[in-house]
């Protein structure tokens, strides 16, 4: 594919397709306008046509031409490089090879029956006042909602089959796009039709809601090359733009949770129906917000949903609440039904997950017992040990103390006992970390530039930078420092904004516990130059004149003092241990001068 993209990338200028989505005017070089991730006043995003970059300094975001339309879409690459390739007229199949071309083909004859099954959707239901009845007075859609949505009708006698062998479909291909049934009928009948888009609004398949009695309530479509319900985002196409301003979005059970909401006004709302939520809904959702609030049933399955959204969400930057419906209300739909207003209200109402969690089990439980107890912290540690973040998870084993009237070290004791009764290590889970090995330790540039990148992305860490040393930097990565230490004591030019652009696109690829991985890197960097200079100080030591002890002595004294700093960075960063390396940063205050 990488043919592909560069073609792409050559037929299509930046400032034009950046263009189509933001207001831009030309700075000299580069292009200029407010930023579409914020909320800002004061023009800071940019576009720098020659190098095929922007960068959006109040949003911290940059890349090429296909990351700011992962960003503004909520696409991955490959769905940015499709959207992409349509816009520059670039036929992917002309890049792919043997089963991979095979493979363009289906889907994009699965595309086009999807596509013609829901037109012969839509024009049954105008048909059907049955359909008509249920759609517009039973469920209370407005005529713009339906039409929005493409809802339709599969009639009783079926009839979307028959329609696509005449035109020309197989019978494979009918099955293969999900509309056939197992003895080769219509795989829907007497259902409300409501598609099921890509982040595009490309239809890969269906629900189906029965009208009138009969089971089973729901009919979706199954497994295609199209669909997959453990990835499939329910609304995600007509609700990109509200989450993104939003900066937050509700995860809820059902379709018709979605679609009244939208119709209400409220479009930050999306769906995982059909299925478990799965990593790859979350993924989908933390490419537009970091705000992911759950709206699932409080029954038994609700509850274990939210706990296993919980351990998903580690290692993603997620932040998880969950919103609770008064209880007369048994989800959004029938809330929206009763009054619009209380549905606002109740989404700006949520809770953290955890306290969430916490708080329901310490409401079904007597904690004045000790047997309460007993189940409250079983149940709250059961998700606590998951947290990736320490300081999080100090912070609800106290709250879990503070409850039950126990001392800390008594939760602690029980969540590594169970830890260690269940196989697992008595800690906390740490995040997995990127193997340092992975980057060649003698290549300082690729180090730096990771720890800015990372610095750059991660506000709260930014303060680690004071103990980078110039002298370990180039000139325009020391300027990148400055900037990311003071955002105000530097006016940016193009340069600072090219690199700026640069680091942002190594950002995207970096995986992992941000802290963790830029403590990790600043240990090797000081490895890799505290080496240098006791290679240096060797040299100058072998070349000392015998007569002159003092020297030699001076150089012996500095060597093995190198010798010991070395030791000690080679024995930091174990179990997110970096006491050696702040040690080295605590002596150079006392003696910045390096040896």
């Amino acid at each position: 594919m990488q043919n592909a993209k560069e073609e792409v990338r050559s037929r299509l200028a930046i400032e034009d397709v950046i263009g189509e989505y933001v207001q831009l005017k030309r700075a000299g070089r580069l292009w200029r306008g407010l930023s579409p991730f914020t909320n800002e006043k004061t023009p800071s995003f940019f576009v720098t046509p020659d190098k095929n970059i922007w960068h959006d300094f109040s949003a911290n975001r940059g890349g090429d031409i296909f990351a700011f339309i992962m960003e503004i879409e909520g696409l991955d690459f490959r769905g940015a490089l499709e959207m992409l390739a349509r816009k520059a007229g670039v036929d992917l199949a002309q890049y792919d090879t043997g089963n991979s071309r095979e493979f363009a083909d289906k889907k994009k004859r699965f595309l086009e029956a999807n596509a013609l099954a829901k037109k012969y959707f839509i024009a049954s239901m105008v048909k059907s006042k049955p359909a008509v009845d249920y759609i517009f007075k039973k469920r209370g859609l407005s005529k713009e909602t339906v039409i929005e949505w493409g809802i339709g009708y599969a009639p009783e006698r079926g009839g979307a089959v028959a329609l696509l062998r005449q035109r020309k479909f197989s019978d494979n291909e009918i099955r293969g796009a999900g509309l056939m049934g197992g003895r080769g009928g219509d795989m829907f009948r007497s259902r409300m039709m409501i598609p099921l888009c890509d982040s595009q609004g490309q239809v890969v398949g269906f629900t189906g809601r029965i009208i009138g009695d009969g089971e089973p309530k729901y009919i979706n479509t199954p497994a295609t090359l199209l669909y997959d319900k453990g990835r499939q985002v329910f609304g995600l196409h007509l609700a990109k733009s509200a989450i993104r301003k939003a900066d937050s979005v509700v995860l809820v059970e059902g379709n018709l949770d979605v679609i009244s909401s939208h119709q209400v006004g409220v479009k930050n709302v999306v769906a995982c129906a059909g299925t478990a939520l799965t990593v790859f809904h979350l993924k989908a959702l933390s490419r537009l917000t970091s705000h992911v609030a759950l709206c699932f049933d409080t029954d038994r399955a609700g509850i274990q949903a939210t706990e296993r959204a919980i351990v998903l969400a580690q290692g993603l930057d997620i932040d998880l609440s969950v919103i609770d419906l008064p209880a007369d209300s048994k989800d959004p739909d029938d809330l929206i039904c009763q009054d619009p207003e209380a549905w606002q209200k109740a989404i700006t109402t949520n809770k953290p997950a955890v306290q969430w969690i916490i708080d329901h089990y310490a409401a079904n439980v007597d904690i004045g017992t000790a047997d309460g107890k007993k189940k409250l912290t079983t149940a709250a540690l059961r998700i606590i040990k998951h947290l990736s973040d320490s300081v999080e998870a100090e912070h609800y084993l106290n709250t879990i103390a503070s409850l039950t009237e126990t001392t800390l070290d008594s939760i602690r004791r029980k969540m590594q006992s169970e830890a260690t009764s269940s196989g697992g290590k008595p800690t906390l889970r740490q995040p997995k970390v990127e193997k340092i090995d992975k980057i060649r330790r003698h290549n300082e540039q690729v180090l730096t530039e990771r720890i800015l990148a990372i610095a750059q992305g991660q506000k709260n860490l930014r303060s680690i930078l004071n103990n980078l040393p110039n002298e370990y930097l180039t000139a325009p990565l020391a300027k990148v420092k400055y900037f990311l230490l003071d955002e105000n004591s530097i006016e940016i030019d193009t340069d600072l904004a090219d690199k700026l652009a640069e680091l942002e696109l190594i950002a995207s690829q970096i995986e992992g516990d941000k802290r963790l991985l830029l403590l990790t890197h600043m240990k090797e960097l000081e490895l890799i130059n505290t080496e240098k200079r006791r290679a240096k100080l060797m040299g100058e030591f072998a070349m000392a004149d015998d007569a002159d002890e003092r020297r030699r002595e001076l150089l012996n004294g500095a060597i093995n003092g190198l010798n010991q700093t070395i030791k000690l960075l080679h024995s930091t960063g174990t179990n997110d241990n970096f006491d050696g390396l702040f040690a080295v940063w605590d002596s150079r205050k006392d003696d910045p001068t390096p040896l």
